[in-house]
């Protein structure tokens, strides 16, 4: 088959949104926006953007180069030391994004000899880590230490890599994060978490790694991005110093990649320290969280992320436009970015936003989600 025949058939199902961000409730027809992963609305908090133009100005808009040849800066060291306090670890690396931090982690850690294990749910970036490290690799059933234990057992005297994320991005719902923890140390695994949708939010912002107590702890690592609570751009693996310097000469997304946008470092350096200094933000966020599993009858979510299941993807994507018509933003997940295969309009609330506006949203969001459940019918 020619190329453009074959790029022809391919499903155009998706395109790229935006909206003009000037405030919280954004004006473009006073459209509230609760699609976005600006958790905590730093992204256009005056001193996140002050530490961007900072940083632009000090260092330049690039970095120039890999961070292994002149691309290292003095604000990502700051970065990374800002990244250890809020979290708890004693080293960190921060790489350009943090899909690029859990392909660097993965592959660099795995390898000839090794075997990975990830959660059913786990995200896109971690199956293309898997495939990216050449190792075996395969899933288990979602938050299920028990079939984990099974499985680790089974591959007694094989070097394993088990991959989670802390909340998970689409339904919500937290890992039992200490059980799949001590069932990876009892058979001498290697656990890695992505604390994607945990920092900022879970443990007083701090993560749900350090809320339970295991920031530090050996034969774990975490990773992390810096464009959702901390509303910047690059991402970060959470270590030890030994692991650091491992992934500095192995991790092939860090070696080979020009060093993160001083802007995006600066911003991202003063997000982490407000959110270190203030747990009131990670409270405000879960008071609208909480106002949105209310009026929408949803379970409440571990973190900020909430869905509502649709019968089917054009049910699921009529209804974000006509909130959007109704001057609501909602995210459309369907079929093939569901782990469940469930299409539904995915939820997330902000900090930044008024409990009314986030009240309003959520009633009309409500009504949408009847409006799907008779069409269903």
């Amino acid at each position: 088959m020619r190329w453009s025949a074959w790029l022809a058939e391919r499903d155009a199902l998706r395109a790229e949104r935006g909206v003009q961000r000037a405030d919280p409730v954004v004006r473009d027809d006073t459209i509230v926006d609760l699609a976005s992963n600006d958790y905590l609305g730093l992204s256009r908090d005056p001193r996140v953007i002050a530490g961007a133009v900072e940083a632009a100005e000090r260092y330049g808009a690039g970095a120039g180069a890999s961070r292994l040849v002149t691309g290292t800066l003095p604000v990502h060291h700051e970065l990374e030391a800002s990244l250890c306090g809020l979290t708890g670890w004693p080293a960190a690396l921060v790489f350009s994004t943090g899909y690029a931090a859990n392909l660097g982690v993965v592959s660099a850690l795995t390898g000839r000899g090794a075997h990975i294990l990830l959660d059913a749910h786990a995200h896109a970036s971690l199956h293309d880590a898997a495939r990216m490290s050449r190792s075996p690799y395969e899933t288990f059933p979602h938050n299920d230490p028990g079939a984990l234990d099974a499985r680790l057992r089974a591959l007694d005297g094989v070097r394993v890599l088990v991959a989670v994320e802390s909340i998970y991005s689409v339904l919500g719902d937290a890992a039992p994060v200490d059980e799949l923890y001590a069932v990876c140390r009892a058979h001498g695994a290697l656990l890695v978490v992505d604390e994607a949708h945990g920092i900022g939010v879970a443990g007083a912002g701090r993560g749900l790694v350090h809320s339970l107590g295991l920031a530090g702890a050996s034969d774990l690592v975490l990773t992390a991005t810096l464009s959702k609570s901390l509303g910047s751009q690059g991402g970060a693996v959470l270590t030890d110093g030994t692991v650091r310097d491992h992934l500095v000469n192995s991790a092939r997304s860090f070696i080979f990649d020009t060093g993160l946008a001083p802007a995006a470092a600066g911003a991202a350096l003063v997000a982490a320290r407000l959110v270190s200094a203030d747990p009131l933000l990670a409270r405000a966020v879960h008071e609208r969280a909480a106002v949105i599993s209310e009026r929408c009858g949803i379970r409440p979510a571990a973190g900020v992320v909430q869905s509502l299941p649709t019968p089917d993807p054009a049910t699921a994507v009529a209804a974000r436009e006509a909130l959007r018509a109704n001057g609501v933003l909602v995210g459309c997940f369907r079929p093939p970015s569901v782990p469940d295969g469930v299409s539904r309009l995915r939820i997330t609330a902000r900090a930044d936003l008024p409990l009314s506006a986030v009240d309003d949203a959520a009633t009309k969001i409500a009504t949408a989600g009847r409006r799907c459940t008779q069409v269903a019918q």
